[in-house]
């Protein structure tokens, strides 16, 4: 834990103290800010309070009065629930406004960890709980320079082996001996695996490959059992992603679509055209706002793809949010880009990697483009390639 980083946050954000509080693992994200043994054996509630400025303090169960002694602070203990309720009252005695992992309304429930009983009693005590989202993203999201030389690493692996994926997928269905050949979407989600196997990359389930239809389904995986031939005159959808096998390791997440053997039709270029300009629109306005210095939002950015969409006319067929932060998990803890399922307030902060992936997904077939953020203080960019026009397969 780095105290004064943490603390120096607190004061930034205008705010007396920051609380943390667990209870059989319910907020894994005070383990892991804290520097905490995410594997400790915790069977009774623990309090951790950071001031904006002075010493910590804590408060445990006189039967696990250990767990928090990794941790600078005065120790308050407690057996009695009237014993609890008054250490709690005596720990805050100069906190007004107190951070805890929590979002009014739920609006964001990556954060939305604390208990509604013990928001209620802090603010029976004259307490303002507010939310620590972006505190949290501060320190689960802002990369390393290590980190974010990974997710160049992956970046790099990654586009090459989708470009060689069109090319041996066209292979596959014209084969040099003549005739017609035989692939399925599953045997390509096996090719691309492979493929990032043999460059040290590993992820979670996927990659996803899928055809007409069901690139209308987001979250679509072909499997032995599941999988659709490719013909020629198919629409393909690829969404692949991946990271460095090594603890530091950042995503890259990336989505292209393509046509087999022929030109996309008039609705499939309209389609891509707009969903590629929704992108677009979205990257601008990180771009712009951190060049001009501006604090920009995660909703912001969603609205700048989505009212490109929905200006189209396609705004029922947009169903998802238009990003989501990256970090070593592919679904990381930063801002994501939504205004959508949820109004996403919190700040896009410099050092940290998102995607920009609106799409439009209907009946017959859905279109999404995908690429990847990172940002500095000053300036916001795109990594790897960026599609442009549909594949030709």
């Amino acid at each position: 834990m780095n105290l004064e980083a943490i603390q120096s946050a607190i004061r930034e954000a205008g705010f007396d103290g920051w609380l943390f509080y667990d209870h059989h693992h319910r907020d894994p994200l005070a383990a892991s800010i804290l520097g905490l043994d995410e594997k400790a054996h915790i069977t009774r509630r623990w309090y951790y309070y950071v001031p904006a400025t002075g010493d910590p303090r804590k408060l445990v169960h006189r039967i696990e009065q250990g767990r928090l002694d990794t941790l600078p602070g005065a120790k308050g203990k407690y057996s009695s629930w009237q014993e609890l309720a008054a250490g709690l009252e005596a720990m805050l005695f100069d906190g007004k406004r107190i951070a805890m992992q929590y979002s009014p309304n739920n609006a964001i429930m990556y954060v939305s960890l604390v208990d509604a009983g013990t928001v209620e009693f802090l603010r029976s005590l004259g307490k303002e709980i507010v939310s620590s989202a972006d505190l949290v993203s501060y320190f689960q999201a802002v990369l390393s320079e290590e980190q974010i030389f990974s997710h160049t690493v992956a970046q790099v692996a990654i586009d090459r082996i989708l470009a060689e994926g069109w090319k041996e997928m066209a292979r596959r269905l014209r084969p040099p001996s003549g005739g017609t050949g035989v692939v399925s979407e599953y045997d390509m989600v096996q090719w691309l695996s492979e493929a990032m196997r043999r460059e040290n990359l590993v992820w979670e389930n996927g990659p996803n490959v899928s055809t007409n239809a069901n690139t209308s389904d987001s979250h679509y995986e072909a499997s032995a059992g599941r999988s659709a031939t490719i013909h020629e005159g198919d629409f393909v959808l690829i969404d692949i992603w991946g990271r460095v096998d090594r603890p530091e390791g950042v995503f890259y997440d990336i989505t292209w679509t393509g046509v087999v053997g022929r030109e996309p039709t008039e609705r499939e270029q309209l389609v891509f055209e707009t969903v590629r300009n929704a992108r677009d629109a979205s990257v601008a306005v990180v771009e712009k706002a951190f060049a001009e210095g501006r604090i920009i939002r995660g909703f912001e950015a969603d609205d700048a793809a989505r009212s490109v969409i929905v200006g189209a006319g396609f705004g029922e067929f947009f169903t998802h949010r238009t990003g989501h932060n990256i970090a070593h998990e592919i679904h990381g803890p930063g801002a994501h880009l939504d205004n959508l399922e949820t109004h996403d307030v919190r700040r896009i902060l410099p050092h940290t990697c998102f995607s920009v992936e609106p799409g439009i997904y209907l009946p017959e077939f859905g279109v999404r483009s995908e690429v990847d953020m990172l940002t500095a203080p000053d300036r916001a960019w795109v990594t790897g390639q960026v599609q442009t026009e549909l594949v030709r397969i």
